[in-house]
């Protein structure tokens, strides 16, 4: 059964768990990283995410966020090592945003937010699809990009490009060629806990790495996220923002980093 949620006052994030009981679940996400509280695990791998360009497919407005969706069935875009084990390969990225530059990003670091949070979904390959790995513990990897306002960033500048094409929600077009690699940092240090999805139907079954160092993004780029729509056509028109989900409890839950 499906059912209407958003991020409104009637159907934001605080109402959820009237549908999915599970918001209110012992692996939750997202949490408040506190950096001193994390334990440096030096048996953690270095991240492995090998990208190839031609497996991304279209670019969508889903009303909640946008998303760029890659080839369910290519082994050649895919996330290995970290703290995860075996072969994870990617089905979609997507981004939580604010109303103003100050915030947006769902997780947070000793309660400071991003304006911006960029989530790349992987699924892992020992099981026949996305949908069925959905729902196990160890079904979906998913690595977390902060975006910082600095200078304009080429690589995010390529999907705002390709927004006029999907204003409204429902709208989708083609997106081929484009590298998600180009979207991480320099560095691929990390934090890793055990979550869920973000959004409903808020699955426990995420393994959660959160890059460290932020990407760039530039006030002008961070505004047209915003012009982005969560309506249809057709419908009373209301701009995408603040479409993320604050932090949740850890219910004891260790983090663990990558780096001391």
């Amino acid at each position: 059964m499906s059912h209407a949620w958003g991020y409104a006052a009637s159907n934001g994030p605080d109402k959820w768990a009237t549908n999915f009981p599970i918001a209110d679940g012992p692996r939750q996400s997202p949490i408040d990283i506190l950096p001193a509280q994390c334990d440096y695990d030096g048996d953690l791998k270095p991240l492995c995410l090998k990208y190839d360009p031609s497996t991304s497919m279209d670019i969508l407005n889903n009303g909640h966020s946008f998303q760029v969706t890659f080839l369910d069935d290519a082994d050649s875009s895919t996330l290995t090592n970290g703290p995860i084990s075996g072969t994870y390969r990617l089905k979609q990225f997507h981004f939580h945003w604010g109303a103003s530059d100050l915030k947006g990003s769902e997780h947070t670091v000793c309660g400071t937010m991003y304006p911006a949070e960029l989530h790349l979904v992987h699924w892992n390959t020992k099981y026949p699809s996305f949908g069925d790995a959905a729902s196990k513990p160890d079904g979906l990897a998913v690595v977390g990009v902060f975006l910082k306002i600095g200078a304009a960033n080429a690589a995010l500048q390529k999907l705002l490009d390709a927004f006029d094409a999907i204003q409204a929600k429902g709208k989708q077009t083609t997106f081929p060629n484009f590298d998600p690699a180009t979207l991480l940092p320099g560095s691929l240090d990390y934090w890793t806990y055990d979550g869920s999805l973000t959004t409903p139907p808020l699955l426990e079954s995420v393994t959660w790495i959160v890059c460290k160092e932020p990407i760039s993004v530039s006030t002008e780029q961070m505004a047209k996220f915003r012009c982005l729509l969560f309506s249809g056509e057709g419908e009373t028109t209301c701009c995408m923002m603040d479409n993320y989900r604050p932090p949740q409890p850890l219910k004891g839950r260790k983090v663990r980093s990558s780096f001391q």
